[in-house]
């Protein structure tokens, strides 16, 4: 047992996770019920790890990436991030239209009229807005409000940052800023152990979601599931040009990538898979200043792969009722998809929501959802693979556009626990 478990800890975690997904998916298809039974519980426990870990991985990695900014790059880069973040999803809205439009998924089914929904109530745009300054600190960690946590790091890592910078405080600065980067570093650390969990927990989640949904969801809503993953296919050959045009090297970004990719595929969760993608982030040599801000708020804000499930449930809506999309109606789910996808972040059944929202503006009829809820962890699992993926894609764009190699840059972590993850 001892020498397996060396073997396991010696092996690279990405072929642990592969082996893990594989014998998921045949665990779930002959192990029946008892399976989400008994393995649902080491799922939840990989999720409850994940998210154990992100208040102190946000908190303290975005007030230390503050503190080792350049002086007057922080605003630069953070405009940069949101016009990216911005860009990209209006682009996979219209990436998602396009090939629904060419594959036309939808058509010939017809609608149960005793089909039915409960549509959660959007916050709407201004509130979501409102939420990023809690109402105080503690309520913002308690209830894990991302944008909350995000504006908590940056006000105090920017007050850090006077604080060194003044001539009478900079001692004290200095000294409160050696103990924020201590405890990144334990925070790392604790990270580290839990990615020898990860493999165990993949393994357990998909088993439990393949028992749970078989083949005969995917068949029976099969079109639907072929036509996302292929947009999905196609923004991810766009990311591809995108870094290309950037000089960033696409077998290195892979490389590393391809763990938190898989690992949010499994998970459904990109705020979950957040200490996986920091990781990731180091390894590829992107500087602290950028991806300790890019992350986190691409984890709650950027979400291309959502994006595409909007524009392709629109489209297969409207095929449903035999009222194709005109070229005013695919304009108004790019502009409200956009917007949406900022405007609900944060909020449970967020997925649900963006969709429903839509619909309701260009006045498909809500009841489809229902529809689409039947599938919805088979396309969740690839829209949070992209959503993670658009997030590290839009980090290293943004490094290379401040003039960073990550061809050459090393690691900024010095934890060696975490560089042998690989």
């Amino acid at each position: 047992m001892k020498y397996l478990w060396k073997r396991y800890l010696q092996a690279s975690l990405i072929l642990r996770v592969t082996i893990a997904l594989v014998l998921g998916v045949l665990v779930g298809l002959v192990g029946g019920e008892w399976v989400a039974t008994w393995l649902g519980p080491v799922g939840d426990l990989l999720l409850r790890l994940l998210t154990f870990l992100i208040v102190p991985i946000v908190l303290f990695t975005l007030m230390v990436g503050v503190n080792q900014s350049r002086e007057g790059s922080a605003g630069r880069v953070g405009g940069k991030v949101f016009f990216y973040y911005l860009g990209s999803s209006a682009l996979a809205i219209m990436v998602g239209l396009s090939v629904a439009t060419l594959f036309s998924p939808g058509s010939g089914m017809t609608l149960n009229d005793s089909a039915s929904f409960s549509v959660p109530e959007s916050p709407g745009v201004v509130d979501a807005l409102l939420n990023i300054v809690p109402r105080n600190i503690v309520t913002a960690f308690a209830e894990l409000n991302m944008l909350g946590i995000i504006f908590t790091a940056l006000v105090f890592g920017i007050a850090l940052l006077k604080l060194r910078q003044s001539e009478q405080q900079h001692v004290l600065g200095e000294q409160l800023y050696q103990v924020i980067e201590g405890l990144n570093e334990v925070t790392l650390k604790v990270m580290a152990g839990v990615l020898h969990f990860v493999p165990i927990g993949v393994f357990a989640i998909v088993a439990k979601t393949v028992s749970q949904q078989g083949m005969a969801t995917l068949v029976s809503l099969g079109d639907m599931v072929m036509v996302l993953y292929i947009a999905l296919g196609v923004q991810l050959l766009i990311y591809c040009l995108i870094m290309m045009l950037f000089g960033v090297k696409l077998r290195t970004f892979f490389r590393e990538a391809r763990t938190p990719m898989a690992t949010a595929f499994a998970t459904q969760s990109s705020a979950g898979t957040l200490p996986l993608t920091i990781n990731a982030a180091q390894r590829m040599g992107i500087p602290k200043s950028i991806y300790g801000f890019s992350l986190p708020l691409g984890a709650t804000l950027n979400m291309d792969g959502a994006a595409i499930r909007i524009a392709i449930s629109a489209v297969f809506a409207a095929n449903v009722i035999g009222a194709p999309l005109d070229f005013m109606s695919m304009a108004q789910i790019v502009l409200i998809g956009t917007l949406v996808t900022v405007g609900t972040a944060g909020v449970p059944g967020a997925g649900i929501i963006m969709i429903a929202t839509v619909f309701a503006q260009v006045g498909l009829p809500i009841e489809t959802v229902a529809l689409l809820t039947a599938i919805d962890a088979l396309v969740g699992m690839g829209a949070t693979a992209l959503n993670v993926t658009g997030d590290l894609v839009g980090s290293s764009v943004i490094s290379r556009s401040e003039g960073n190699d990550l061809s050459e840059a090393p690691p900024e972590t010095d934890s060696p626990a975490v560089n042998k993850q690989a």
